[in-house]
C-alpha cells in the first residue's frame, strides 16, 4: 500500500504545480487542462485501489491508512474543483472576447432612420424646404456633438492640450 500511496501523493503534488502553470499559460491551457484531467482520473482509480488496500491493513494501522487515503481523496476533489473553476473562467473570458469582437465588427448606420424620418415628414405634408432644414439641423447637431467631445477633452487638461506643459 505504501508505494502506491507515495506514487499517488507525488502525482497530486505534480498536478498542483501544473495548476500553477495553467494560470500563466495562454495558448496551451487546453492541452494542460487535458493532461491535468487525465492525471486526476488516474488518481481516482488509484484511490479506489488504495481504499481496498487500506481495508486489508492490520487493525492497528487501518485507521491511519484510511485517514491518509481520505486526505488524498479530499486533495484530489479540491484539484478537480479548481480545474472546473478555471475552465469556467476561461470559457467566460472567451465568450466575452467573442462578444467584444462581434460588437467591434458591427457597423452602425443612420441611413434607414433618416429615410424613415423623411417618409414620415412626407406623410405629414411637410414641404421640401422644411425637410431640408431638418436635415441641415441634424447635420449641425452631429457636427456640434463631435466638436463638443473634442472641447471636453481639452477642458479636462485645464485648457491645454495633452502634449503641452
Amino acid at each position: 500500500m505504501d508505494p502506491l500511496f507515495q506514487q499517488t501523493h507525488k502525482q497530486v503534488h505534480e498536478i498542483q504545480s501544473c495548476m500553477g502553470r495553467l494560470e500563466t499559460a495562454d495558448k496551451q491551457s487546453v492541452h494542460i487542462e487535458n493532461e491535468i484531467q487525465a492525471s486526476i482520473d488516474q488518481i481516482f482509480s488509484r484511490l479506489e485501489r488504495l481504499e481496498i488496500l487500506s481495508s486489508k491493513e492490520p487493525p492497528n494501522k487501518r485507521q491511519n491508512a484510511r485517514l491518509r487515503v481520505d486526505q488524498l481523496k479530499y486533495d484530489v476533489q479540491h484539484l478537480q474543483t479548481a480545474l472546473r473553476n478555471f475552465q469556467h473562467r476561461r470559457h467566460a473570458r472567451e465568450q466575452q472576447e467573442r462578444q467584444r469582437e462581434e460588437l467591434l465588427s458591427r457597423t452602425f448606420t443612420t441611413n434607414g432612420t433618416q429615410k424613415k424620418i423623411l417618409d414620415i415628414a412626407n406623410m405629414l405634408g411637410l414641404s421640401n424646404t422644411v425637410m431640408r432644414l431638418i436635415e441641415k439641423r441634424a447635420f449641425q447637431d452631429k457636427y456640434f456633438m463631435i466638436g463638443t467631445q473634442g472641447s471636453c477633452q481639452t477642458a479636462h487638461f485645464g485648457g491645454r492640450s495633452a502634449g503641452s506643459s
